[in-house]
């Protein structure tokens, strides 16, 4: 288990206390969590995947973006970095973006626009904006942290015929919701949904899994959404091609990548 932002939980001692014979007690909303991070950002050593996204406004009108993904985790550090080159459309063809994803400080972010020749810093404090017009933000691309919530086990329920723990998370910081109800299934760690409601308790995004496969030894959310309650947009997104464990190099995480492509990977 690869560690996360100051994270050093004994995920295995939750199994180790018996709350009667024969059974063991619930994890803990933290430990729940950070399997969780684990299981949908820390999959394999690295991972490539080409990714189809449709931004899809309350008239049904679509517009489409088609990238490659690329990740790296840092040996036992959590240290991460990521990649996202766009194929199309024309207007955001050889965009690219770039993540430096740290254990204990802010992460680090970029983007390269080529129609202004230009690498951008997003601001540590973007990290909840909205990602290339999309309803999924900075955050939701690279994973957040532990610290950032405190967690809470709400209850245990069926989602679509998984077993999920329902776990709520409150920012310790301003945000721009009071809490996120998260459904994570209580096998394969992943979230399977997740609402963000507002002070007064009013919906304002949900996230849906809605694929969940087997690749290799991992399970993956190849289909994914999100939506505006409040707006009505939606962002819908398909992971093709995934693969783990290709033998990614650190460097292709740099500057000079953001320019010019590395060819081999992003094809």
């Amino acid at each position: 288990m690869k560690p996360l932002r100051r994270i050093a939980l004994p995920l295995l001692a939750a199994a180790a206390v018996v709350t009667a014979p024969g059974r063991a007690a619930d994890p803990s909303a933290d430990e729940i969590v950070t399997r969780s991070l684990e299981a949908f950002y820390y999959a394999g050593n690295d991972m490539r995947a080409k990714v189809q996204m449709k931004l899809i406004n309350p008239q049904g009108k679509v517009r489409e973006r088609e990238m490659t993904m690329l990740r790296i985790n840092l040996g036992k550090s959590g240290d991460q970095r990521y990649y996202l080159y766009f194929h199309g459309p024309a207007d955001v063809k050889g965009t690219s973006f770039l993540v430096w994803k740290y254990p204990a400080k802010e992460d680090d972010r970029w983007i390269f626009v080529p129609t202004l020749k230009l690498v951008k810093r997003i601001a540590a404090d973007d990290k909840r904006s909205s990602f290339v017009g999309s309803d999924f933000t900075y955050e939701d691309v690279s994973g957040r942290d532990l610290d950032d919530e405190t967690h809470a086990l709400v209850r245990k329920e069926n989602l679509g015929g998984r077993p999920t723990y329902v776990v709520e998370g409150k920012p310790k910081a301003s945000a721009d919701y009071s809490r996120r109800l998260s459904w994570i299934d209580s096998e394969r760690w992943l979230p399977l949904r997740e609402e963000y409601l507002d002070a007064r308790n009013e919906p304002l995004r949900t996230f849906t899994a809605d694929k969940v496969e087997q690749t290799g030894k991992y399970w993956t959310v190849t289909a994914r959404s999100m939506k505006n309650l409040q707006s009505g947009h939606r962002t819908e997104v398909v992971y093709r091609e995934v693969e783990y464990d290709v033998g990614l190099k650190q460097d292709i995480f740099t500057e000079r990548y953001l320019r010019d492509a590395p060819s081999q990977w992003v094809r």
